[in-house]
């Protein structure tokens, strides 16, 4: 039996052992983090919030989980965990019902994000597409409509070629339009999904998710556009997911850090592994196989001149690495249900790029009353994706703020956008606040005429903060240096998701997908006859295959685009 390594356990290093331990091979994961697998999907124990019992810590999260329909991987694998009797992980999932773009000083727009099924929700789509056009010209809707267009009828090549070269913000000229354009139609999607910058997010990356969002909308035979969880993640699928392996025999170990990859006869003989807290020695594990599932900024540490001597295309990850942005959450625990609609909402107006999701809606009958000191009953968890732009309020980059600056300023503009109304969010509702633990204090060095004019109290004061855990953004020009997850070194595989793949987002479904692709190359390498993990492209309409063929043979004689109706 031969024996694999992967060094990660967050999905893509999860997803890798359950392929690999359902098809016979030896199995052991190394994680850095002490306490959880799953990696930027886990859900934690809240600090601090255990004071009624020992066990009922609020649930909080690096970001609130998001499940689209064309989600195939990832779902696929939750099929296959166990929970309860006669039902799986996917069995946790629920349709979401609408999406909300709240604005400030004005109505929120809420549009359903699944194919009327009967004439309310007909009435709905209607009036929510009344309310945007309001806000947008003839002029505006129609141009953007034509663009969308292009994308859908443009061959795939010219993805690769021409898309993956111009940015989201470029591609739909937002600074040719009016604002409410570029909040509205330019920079919703970019920051729902990722943390990625319309201004520098590949119009190919993004593109094709919007592309696939639309798809999932229109299709009458299906009701799931937009997915989340009947409880916390942990709860609902990271746990069960957990016990299901060991089950099975994987072998999992806890704060444990690959800190190198030794290199001899052209393969990998070996990963030197370290307890993260340092208290043991360096620790050589061997196996037949080495999968790195480590993310990117992880991934290129451990590259090194030994490994580029035989696969110098490695040298392309150190490269990929800065590409990353942060996108981390902050949950806010109310004394009420704080329903507000059944799905997720996007701050047009935020500076910080804020999205929220009203958890409890959702949890069901979740015991979220019987943690911490029995007030709370509503979970309103939010996402930041810009670190860097003025706070509405005080100014300053998130990035630049304090714990607490980041937590208040956050809550007013959440309420700067919900109370327009009338008072809706109230400082009265909130009992307690956690942001990722990911988020830490650094102490900001000084420079020389800045330790002259303050004191050693002030210079002691003086921090930014640091993330433990960026998420990698598909930037202009940087498919070509995504490597595949087969290396020129003949052990080792790569699993994250920043590897090429059909989904091409640094999501759960990315990593799940890259995980698959570097197990059938094991499988392969290996001689095992076990069947290859499944692969899916997206779904497109095939009403559109003609009009891509014309694009594509417009595209090998070097035409551009042309709108073939």
């Amino acid at each position: 039996m031969a024996k694999v390594i992967v060094l990660g356990g967050g999905v893509a290093g999860m997803s890798a052992a359950h392929e690999l331990i359902e098809r016979g091979f030896e199995v052991e994961v190394y994680d850095r983090n002490t306490e959880y697998f799953g990696g930027k999907a886990r859900s934690v124990k809240v600090p601090g919030t255990n004071i009624t019992d020992p066990t009922k810590f609020l649930p909080g999260e690096h970001g609130f989980r998001f499940f689209p329909g064309f989600y195939k991987h990832i779902t696929d694998t939750m099929k296959r965990i166990p929970y309860g009797a006669g039902k799986t992980c996917f069995d946790n999932l629920i349709a979401t019902e609408t999406v909300e773009i709240a604005q400030t000083a004005r109505k929120p727009i809420i549009m359903p994000v699944n194919f009327p099924g009967n004439v309310k929700e007909i009435i709905e789509m209607v009036i929510a597409v009344i309310d945007a056009e309001k806000e947008l010209t003839k002029e505006e809707i129609a141009f953007f409509t034509d663009r969308i267009w292009q994308l859908m009828t443009s061959c795939s090549e010219r993805y690769i070629d021409q898309y993956e070269q111009i940015g989201w913000w470029e591609y739909l000229r937002a600074d040719d339009f009016s604002e409410a354009y570029r909040t509205l139609l330019v920079e919703g999607l970019t920051r729902s999904l990722v943390a990625a910058k319309a201004q520098s997010a590949s119009t190919r990356t993004v593109g094709s998710i919007f592309l696939q969002l639309i798809y999932g909308m229109i299709n009458p035979s299906s009701h799931i556009t937009d997915r989340v969880l009947n409880k916390p993640t942990n709860d609902a699928w990271l746990n069960p997911w957990l016990s299901y392996l060991i089950s099975k025999g994987v072998k999992f170990h806890l704060g444990k850090k690959v800190t190198a990859l030794h290199v001899s006869n052209n393969q990998i003989s070996g990963a030197a592994i370290q307890t993260v807290n340092g208290s043991q020695a360096v620790q050589l594990i061997t196996g037949d196989y080495y999968l790195l599932a480590t993310p990117v900024e992880v991934a290129a540490q451990l590259i090194n001149p030994d490994m580029l001597k035989v696969d110098a295309s490695l040298q392309n990850i150190i490269l990929l690495a800065p590409n990353v942005e942060w996108m981390n959450g902050i949950q806010f625990y109310l004394n009420q249900q704080f329903d507000m609609h059944k799905g997720h909402t996007i701050y047009a107006n935020s500076n910080w790029a804020l999205t929220s999701i009203s958890q409890m809606q959702f949890w069901g009958d979740y015991d979220i009353q019987n943690r911490y000191d029995g007030t709370v009953k509503g979970v309103l968890s939010v996402d930041i994706s810009d670190w860097t732009a003025p706070g509405n309020f005080n100014k300053k980059a998130a990035q630049d703020c304090t714990l607490d600056e980041v937590k208040e300023e956050v809550w007013k503009q959440l309420q700067q956008a919900i109370n327009v109304d009338g008072i809706v969010l109230s400082d009265e509702m909130k009992r307690f606040v956690h942001l990722d633990a990911d988020i830490e204090p650094m102490k900001s060095e000084p420079s020389p005429l800045m330790k002259t004019l303050l004191s050693s109290d002030e210079v002691d004061k003086l921090q930014t903060l640091s993330n433990k855990e960026p998420l990698l953004v598909n930037q202009v020009n940087t498919w070509t240096l995504r490597p595949n997850s087969f290396t020129q070194i003949a052990n080792l595989y790569l699993a994250s998701d920043y590897i090429k793949t059909n989904t091409d987002l640094a999501t759960m479904e990315g990593a799940n997908e890259a995980a698959r692709r570097a197990v059938n190359n094991i499988i392969e390498a290996s001689g095992s006859k076990a069947a290859l993990c499944e692969l899916w492209k997206f779904d497109e309409p095939l009403v559109l295959d003609v009009l891509k063929l014309n694009d594509q043979s417009r595209f090998k004689k070097g035409l551009s685009w042309s709108n073939p109706l």
